[in-house]
């Protein structure tokens, strides 16, 4: 039973991969799996050995989450800052990018994606911003609002007579108790 989440755990990936589209091709890329043959049924559980070097180069979207702040840090080096629209809508922030078609050394490219990040609560939409790196990150951060709610007097009901004014009168009748550790055992003198 204990290895059953770690089977499953390929499943739930920790980040967007693949994005890598027009990139140069690597020899790694031109491998087959011939000794992957016989694992066919495993392919799901265990990462075959040629992507290994492609997961390495390609980083994808990442997200933090923290107390303070929400933050996305997302690739998107082969778009310009105009091809590139940050906005919030219905709790969640969307990025988009768009090229038209352009030539390249391998042929003609066109390019476009859209992700959409659901806000986490205590995120206000209109405090989100982002920023583009001279690498070509999009870092978009919302931080989380730390307003301090209004300060509030809480009541305080009684529900029993005070002990003090029973120690009070028991002194005034002649009586002086002494308490034990547990409240409800008294000792007299």
């Amino acid at each position: 039973m204990a290895l059953i989440p770690y089977f499953f755990d390929e499943m739930r990936p920790r980040r967007l991969r693949d994005q890598l589209f027009g990139m140069d091709l690597s020899p790694d890329d031109f491998l087959t799996d011939i000794l992957d043959r016989p694992m066919i049924r495993m392919r799901e559980y265990i990462r075959p050995w040629r992507n290994i070097a492609a997961a390495a180069r390609d980083v994808g979207s990442t997200i933090k989450t923290d107390k303070d702040k929400f933050q996305v840090n997302l690739d998107v080096q082969h778009f310009a800052p105009e091809e590139i629209s940050v906005k919030t809508s219905d709790g969640f922030i969307v990025i988009e990018g768009k090229h038209e078609e352009k030539k390249d050394e391998h042929g003609y490219i066109t390019r476009q994606f859209k992700r959409r990040y659901a806000l986490p609560e205590g995120c206000n939409p209109e405090t989100v911003e982002s920023r583009l790196s001279s690498d070509g990150v999009l870092i978009v951060t919302a931080p989380k609002s730390s307003e301090n709610k209004e300060e509030r007097a809480i009541p305080i009901t009684q529900t029993g007579p005070v002990r003090r004014k029973q120690r009070e009168e028991d002194e005034v009748n002649g009586e002086v108790e002494e308490e034990t550790k547990s409240p409800q055992k008294k000792r007299r003198r």
